[in-house]
C-alpha cells in the first residue's frame, strides 16, 4: 500500500508498506527509488513490517528544499520512522546505506542498522574526485542537463570508465537512470568522496550496526564497509560470497542474513 507522508520542510514522500511484524525500513542509493528494493522487501514481508520510500527528487516523491542538504534526507528518513510508529530497524544500500549511518549519528530512534557497501573513501591511498563535482553536477541538474549529470556522477563520483558509460548509455535502462538525476547531489554531498570518511562520528554510533560487502564488489567499497565495521563499536563485518553492489537485483540470500540480524 503506498501513501504519502510529508517531511519537515514539507516535502511530501512517497511511502511503500508490506508484510507484518516489528517494522525494518529499506533506504537506496544511487539512481534507486522503492521499486528498486521493492525485491527485497519480499523477501523480507513474511517476517517484518517492511517500509520502502522514494528519497526526495526522485519517483513518487517531490523535493520543496531550494538546495540539496544531507540534514533534508535525515528529517526524511526521521519522518519515516515517525510514520511507522516512532522506532524502527533500517537497511541501507550504497548512498542509502551512508544516509542511514548519518541518521544514526543525529540520533533518530532506530533500533538496528544494516548497511550494504557505503561509498565512504576509506584511506588516503583511494582515487578521489575534484572537491567541485558537487558544484558541477548541481549546475547540470539546475541546466536541465539530465544526460551530463549522470554521466558525470558515474564517471568521477563512482568511477566508471568512460567507455563503460557509453555502453550503458546505449542501453534499455539509461532512461531510469537519467529519471534519477535530479537527486544524484544528494548522494554525493551524503558520501563526500573527496573527502576521508568521517570515523570520529560513526565512532559515536551506539546501535547495534552490521556492515556487508560483496567479496566480488570493487575494492573501495568493500575497504569502505570494513572501515565501517572496524569504527562502530561492537559492529559485525559479514562478507556475501560471489556478490557484487547490485546485490538488490539478487536479494534471497541478502534478505537471510538481515532476517537474523534484525530478529
Amino acid at each position: 500500500m503506498t501513501v504519502n507522508i510529508t517531511s519537515k520542510d514539507g516535502t511530501t514522500l512517497a511511502v511503500d508498506t508490506i508484510g507484518q511484524g516489528v517494522p525494518v525500513i529499506l533506504v537506496g542509493g544511487a539512481f534507486n527509488d522503492r521499486s528498486t528494493v521493492a525485491g527485497l522487501g519480499a523477501e523480507l514481508a513474511s517476517a517484518f513490517t517492511v517500509v520502502t520510500y522514494d528519497r526526495r527528487g526522485r519517483g513518487a516523491s517531490d523535493d520543496k528544499s531550494d538546495d540539496y542538504l544531507v540534514a533534508n534526507e535525515i528529517d526524511d528518513l526521521a519522518a519515516v520512522i515517525e510514520h511507522v510508529g516512532g522506532r524502527a530497524s533500517v537497511f541501507g544500500h550504497s548512498s542509502g546505506a551512508v544516509l542511514v549511518l548519518e541518521g544514526a549519528v543525529h540520533g533518530l530512534p532506530i533500533d538496528r542498522l544494516a548497511v550494504y557497501e557505503p561509498p565512504y573513501r576509506a584511506d588516503e591511498s583511494q582515487p578521489k574526485p575534484r572537491a567541485d563535482v558537487y558544484d558541477r553536477l548541481k549546475a547540470l541538474v539546475a541546466a536541465g542537463d539530465r544526460d551530463g549529470a549522470v554521466q558525470l556522477f558515474l564517471g568521477e563520483a563512482v568511477g566508471v570508465p568512460a567507455g563503460a558509460i557509453a555502453g550503458m548509455k546505449a542501453g534499455e535502462g539509461w532512461p531510469f537512470l537519467v529519471d534519477k538525476a535530479p537527486s544524484l547531489p544528494y548522494d554525493v554531498l551524503v558520501s563526500k568522496p573527496w573527502q576521508l570518511m568521517p570515523f570520529e562520528r560513526i565512532a559515536g554510533i551506539g546501535v547495534p550496526v552490521l556492515a556487508i560487502y560483496g567479496d566480488q564488489t570493487a575494492p573501495g567499497l568493500a575497504e569502505a564497509t570494513k572501515a565501517v565495521a572496524a569504527t562502530v563499536p561492537g559492529a559485525v563485518l559479514r562478507v556475501m560470497p560471489g556478490e557484487d553492489h547490485a546485490v538488490l537485483q539478487r536479494p534471497a540470500a541478502l534478505a537471510q542474513i538481515l532476517v537474523k540480524f534484525f530478529n
